[in-house]
């Protein structure tokens, strides 16, 4: 198997990495410092990049006449053109990126929940929508992990994108082989955590793994990233979860006691009324199958999709389906 690469985060420079922000400050984000030993970080700002300096007057963006301007009021400088130059030369340079963590609400950064103005005087009223560089992200690499820190806070969102970003960093490497043993191998260790999220896209999978057609490897290899990134579109439901749960849990279930069955059973449960994560599932089912030496289920990557050490059960409180 080829050697473990980082995955590739392109990241608002704000966020931890300079003092780059409209008033000269840089925001906090633990998370963001904590990925960081897992992932090659990319830093950016898109408002410096095109001369606006730190500190610098806030610009914001302006529906105007049927056009959408990036405007800084207090000096009535229209830099629209600046910025769209930027965001097409920068984009148009990315070779390769496995996801993005913008800043939120940033006119030029901002994935969503950006405020537009419909006009310049003051009082106009607000819409919400992208920033110019991030709405331009969303466009061009919308089947990758994409989120601002804000979003990150919310358990589920954060182990979502945690979960795509490493598989399809792992997808990446493998694909480096262009080798169909290869990708047989990185189905058969995938099988549970795609049929978590998607069971029919990884039936697709699946079909497109066996080639019945003969195809050329580099074909099958693209017809596959379109469909894996199809697969985590969204986060899964629980019951989605705990019908794999059971599944691997089918693997063990012939080894174990009567009392140890009805424990994991009712830890299910628990699980199903969302007062414990899925990891203490996950911790069950591995520590079993080291146990027995269970080989099938101590390869699978749905045990552990990304690194155990940026597992926080901490969240913003908004709940497992924000």
């Amino acid at each position: 198997m080829a050697p473990e690469i980082k995955p590739i985060v392109i990241v608002s420079r704000c966020l931890g990495f300079d003092h780059c922000r409209y008033n000269g400050q840089m925001i906090a984000a633990p998370f963001i410092q904590r990925l960081g030993e897992f992932v090659e970080y990319i830093p950016v700002c898109p408002e410096v990049e095109i001369g606006l300096g730190v500190p610098r007057d806030p610009i914001r963006i302006v529906n105007e006449k049927e056009r959408t301007i990036l405007f800084q009021p207090a000096t009535g400088r229209d830099v629209t053109e600046a910025m769209i130059g930027f965001v097409h030369k920068y984009i148009g340079q990315i070779d390769q990126v496995d996801g993005f963590i913008l800043k939120n609400r940033s006119p030029s950064c901002g994935i969503h929940d950006v405020k537009i103005y419909t006009g310049m005087e003051k009082g106009a009223s607000i819409k919400k929508g992208s920033g110019f560089f991030g709405g331009a992200v969303t466009d061009r690499f919308h089947g990758l992990p994409i989120e601002d820190e804000g979003r990150l806070t919310n358990f589920s969102i954060r182990e979502h994108f945690l979960i795509r970003l490493f598989t399809l960093s792992r997808f990446r490497r493998m694909k480096k082989e262009r080798s169909m043993k290869a990708l047989v191998d990185f189905q058969s260790r995938h099988k549970y955590l795609l049929l978590s999220y998607n069971e029919f896209r990884y039936r697709q999978c699946g079909r497109i793994v066996a080639n019945h057609e003969k195809q050329e490897i580099d074909q099958v290899l693209e017809m596959y990233e379109q469909e894996l990134k199809l697969v985590f579109q969204r986060i899964p439901k629980t019951a989605s979860m705990i019908n794999t749960i059971l599944h691997l849990f089918g693997g063990i279930s012939k080894y174990l006691s009567a009392d140890e069955k009805r424990f994991f059973l009712n830890t299910v449960e628990e699980y199903r009324d969302e007062r414990i994560p899925l990891s203490t599932l996950n911790y069950l089912i591995h520590a079993h199958a080291i146990r027995f030496n269970v080989r099938f289920l101590l390869e699978q990557v749905f045990i552990d999709p990304y690194p155990k050490s940026l597992l926080d059960i901490s969240d913003s409180g908004k709940g497992r389906d924000y």
